[in-house]
């Protein structure tokens, strides 16, 4: 059977820290403007996931199968 332990998990990085790294300006502008609209869309607060990802909300899923 294949292993099913979820690679990407959260993280108590810090997602400011994470878009304040980003060089580029207008990357960096870009990123802050969808950071605070998924923020007010979702209702929920930003979360790092692995050291490359921002998420907003979490959701836990389960198939017919009963695989999660």
């Amino acid at each position: 059977m294949a292993n099913t332990e979820v690679k990407t998990k959260r993280t108590d990085n810090s997602v400011e820290v994470f878009l304040n790294a980003i060089t580029e300006d207008g990357k960096r502008k870009d990123c802050f403007t969808l950071h605070k609209l998924m923020q007010t869309v979702s209702k929920s607060k930003p979360k790092m996931w692995g050291t490359s990802i921002v998420g907003f909300a979490e959701f836990h899923y389960k198939s017919k199968s009963g695989r999660e």
